[in-house]
């Protein structure tokens, strides 16, 4: 049986906390940035716990 290869695409989209907890960033951030207000671009420096509806088709890509 082979290994179970890491999803890259997720790997790259989350991070695992020391606790195990997994974080995201929020979207819509990259681009048309002059019409958001300095509120709303500093809003998008946090990172998020993932949701938990999420949290097992996650850990599966990352192979947790």
């Amino acid at each position: 049986m082979p290994k179970i290869k890491t999803h890259k695409g997720a790997a790259a989209r989350f991070k695992v906390t020391g606790t195990g907890k997994l974080r995201r960033m929020k979207g819509n951030r990259s681009h048309l940035k002059r019409k958001k207000s300095a509120k709303v671009k500093r809003q998008f420096s946090d990172s998020l716990a993932v949701s938990k509806g999420d949290e097992k088709r996650v850990k599966r890509l990352l192979v947790l």
